[in-house]
C-alpha cells in the first residue's frame, strides 16, 4: 500500500509525529481544509464527515495514518472553480442551512449515496443524513432539498458532475 494520500486530487504525505492525530484535526490544522468542522468530536455530530474512497466517514474518529494509501475528499472538493456542485445548489436553493457548521457533513453524505445509488429516492437520503445532527434548520429545508435531488433531472446533473471512486480498504470511523 502506498504511504501517501489522495486529498482532494492531490497526493499529500502526512508528517509521521501526525499519523496518530485524527483526520479531521490533520485536514484542518496541517493542510487548512477548514471546511471539515470539528463538533462533537466523538463522532455523534458529523459536521467534520469527509469521503475516504467514496464513502462517508466521520474524521474525527479516523487516525491520519488509517487513510495513507487511500482518497480523502472533503467540501472544499465539490465545486468546481466557481461552479458549485448540484447538490450544493440544490441545498442552495432550499435555503437547506442557517449557520453551515453542519452543511459539510449533510453534503457530503448525500453526494455520497448519490454516487453509489443513483435513483435513491427521498427516504434513502434521509437515511444517509441520520448521523448528522443540525441544530439550526429544524430539518425542514433539509428534507425539501433531498426530495429535490431525487427528482430524475437533478439525479442525471448530479451522475455527470460526480466522479466515481474505486473503494479498496476501508478504514474505521465511520
Amino acid at each position: 500500500m502506498s504511504r501517501s494520500t489522495i486529498v482532494n486530487g492531490q497526493e499529500t504525505e502526512f508528517a509521521a509525529e501526525r499519523l496518530a492525530a485524527s483526520l479531521a484535526e490533520v485536514l484542518r490544522t496541517d493542510l487548512g481544509l477548514t471546511g471539515t468542522h470539528l463538533g462533537c468530536r466523538n463522532g455523534d455530530c458529523g459536521a467534520c464527515t469527509v469521503l475516504i474512497d467514496g464513502d462517508p466517514f466521520k474524521s474525527c474518529l479516523v487516525p491520519a495514518g488509517r487513510v495513507r494509501g487511500h482518497t480523502v475528499e472533503t467540501i472544499e472538493n465539490l465545486a468546481t472553480g466557481d461552479q458549485i456542485h448540484p447538490v450544493q445548489q440544490q441545498f442552495w436553493d432550499a435555503n437547506a442551512f442557517q449557520c453551515g457548521f453542519c452543511l459539510a457533513g449533510q453534503l457530503l453524505c448525500t453526494v455520497a449515496t448519490l454516487r453509489a445509488r443513483p435513483a435513491a429516492g427521498p427516504q434513502d437520503l434521509h437515511e444517509a443524513l441520520a448521523g448528522n445532527l443540525c441544530r439550526c434548520t429544524g430539518y425542514q429545508q433539509v428534507r425539501q432539498a433531498i426530495t429535490a435531488l431525487s427528482q430524475s433531472e437533478t439525479q442525471a446533473e448530479l451522475h455527470q458532475a460526480s466522479s466515481p471512486v474505486v473503494v479498496t480498504q476501508v478504514p474505521t470511523g465511520r
